[in-house]
């Protein structure tokens, strides 16, 4: 089960890092920027343009999805398995719907829908939580960051 403030992180940063194996064992980290929640044990991403994302889960359907929220330096690593969606099913028809009210016309350019079971949720939370740190001060603190980066 996802726990509901994994959910939100989700729905509220849309972007994560995939983790799958290619057919040669090797590792493999790809960022997907459409995620959404299906339900409370899946979550699907519309595929653009990740060809080697889809060959790898094809050889091997295990994954993690990382997600991150920039500012709090939280979040979830959900491992699973994943599975393709494919245009011309009833499975597809009945998830772009919620695609489509998240990313409008983007949707046209989905070649599948790659849906991830989930099987494991793991928190993930930065060190400077350990020697009491508070997310107040982690916001204060990127957001400095991220105005100096981008002014």
């Amino acid at each position: 089960m996802i726990p509901n403030r994994t959910q939100e992180l989700i729905t509220r940063w849309r972007l994560g890092h995939i983790a799958t194996i290619t057919p040669g064992g090797r590792p493999s980290v790809s960022p997907k920027g459409t995620f959404l929640v299906v339900d409370d044990s899946t979550i699907a991403f519309g595929e653009i343009r990740s060809p080697q994302t889809v060959t790898n889960l094809t050889h091997n359907p295990e994954c993690e999805v990382n997600f991150v929220d920039a500012f709090i330096r939280k979040g979830a690593r959900l491992r699973g398995t994943g599975a393709m969606v494919r245009k011309g099913t009833g499975e597809y028809d009945a998830l772009l719907p919620r695609f489509q009210e998240v990313w409008g016309e983007l949707t046209d350019r989905f070649n599948l829908i790659v849906k991830i079971s989930v099987t494991e949720v793991k928190p993930l939370v930065t060190p400077p939580y350990d020697t009491g740190t508070t997310e107040d001060e982690m916001i204060a603190l990127h957001k400095a960051k991220f105005s100096e980066m981008y002014p």
